[in-house]
């Protein structure tokens, strides 16, 4: 029987294994988004307050866009809040936020420098308006805060914004009807704790690490903002019409509601960028935070709640086209 050549022995090896290179090219070419390596590059995203949701849920999408875009470098900042970030945004000196929807209306209606340049990438979750009060507190309502030292959160946020229009639907002037202090969930709890303030307002995701840490050596409560305030402060229209009447769950600070529910405020929150961002980027941040959603909902609560059914409504933002075309690529 004739032995084979070697020469046609290697030959057929070689063959097989360009045979495997090319499936696992096409293979790799499957897997890859548009068959690109993934963007690279720098972006900055403007977070929040220290202790607040939108800084804790930053920093877990920088590890997410870290390891589906290695070689894009993510610069966070720090900021007061919904207000700043818009502005931010708007303005270029941030690429991506995120922010409460009445803060994005807010600014485009008072025609803000770079309003029209404002696009959306996805619906997140919804804030709830957190009114805190020691335990022994007297004040039982919103209209019981009259003259108190209360925390309406910092000039730039989403809860000044929130906090000064509850007050004035509630019959008190922000200015002069309380004595009004500029705290936010980085500083309100200790100050409280420390008999320093008598209220403070919040308005961020379920739970917030700032009050589970309170919670933990202070004995506090929240003060329920009623279904009828709140149907007075949407009618008001414009930037109020995306609050409504909302139950916070007794599932969000156990040892604190035990087992009550909270009347209050919700508030859908928005990831936003502008016009002008790339949109093979854009469509690759609005994939990773899309199929992060469950990594980073086992340590941020709030991320949970991303829903790729409801994520396209951007209101008041119209869809980026990075992120339209995500969209677009995952629709059944």
């Amino acid at each position: 029987m004739p032995k084979l050549s070697p020469r046609i022995g290697r030959r057929r090896g070689l063959t097989g294994t360009a045979a495997g290179v090319v499936v696992l090219g096409l293979l790799l070419w499957w897997l890859l988004p548009l068959g690109e390596a993934p963007p690279s590059g720098t972006i900055t995203f403007s977070t929040g307050t220290l202790r607040g949701v939108y800084q804790e849920y930053g920093v877990r999408l920088r590890t997410a866009f870290a390891k589906d875009m290695p070689d894009l470098k993510v610069r966070l900042l720090t900021s007061d809040g919904s207000q700043e970030n818009v502005a931010r945004v708007a303005t270029g000196r941030a690429d991506f936020t995120i922010t409460a929807a009445d803060a994005v209306e807010t600014y485009e209606v008072s025609h803000g420098p770079g309003a029209a340049r404002l696009r959306g990438v996805a619906r997140l979750y919804d804030d709830y308006v957190q009114l805190v009060v020691p335990r022994d507190s007297p004040v039982r309502s919103v209209a019981d805060l009259r003259g108190k030292r209360v925390s309406v959160g910092p000039p730039e946020s989403g809860v000044r914004l929130i906090a000064e229009r509850v007050l004035r639907t509630a019959g008190i002037d922000p200015q002069t009807g309380i004595r009004p202090m500029s705290d936010g969930i980085g500083t309100a709890p200790d100050r409280l704790r420390r008999g320093e303030l008598d209220a403070f307002f919040w308005s961020g995701g379920l739970p917030t690490d700032g009050l589970q840490r309170l919670a933990e050596k202070f004995a506090f409560r929240f003060v329920p903002i009623e279904a009828d305030l709140v149907a007075r402060l949407h009618a008001e229209g414009g930037a109020t019409r995306y609050y409504r009447a909302a139950n916070m769950p007794e599932s969000a600070y156990p040892s604190v509601q035990q087992g009550a529910t909270v009347p209050t405020i919700a508030v859908s929150n928005v990831l936003m960028t502008r016009a002008d961002m790339d949109p093979r980027l854009t469509e690759w941040v609005t994939r990773t935070v899309i199929k992060s959603r469950d990594g980073i909902g086992a340590h941020v609560h709030s991320a949970q709640l991303v829903d790729l059914r409801t994520a396209i409504y951007t209101d008041p933002l119209t869809l980026h086209e990075g992120a339209r075309r995500y969209y677009r690529s995952v629709k059944p």
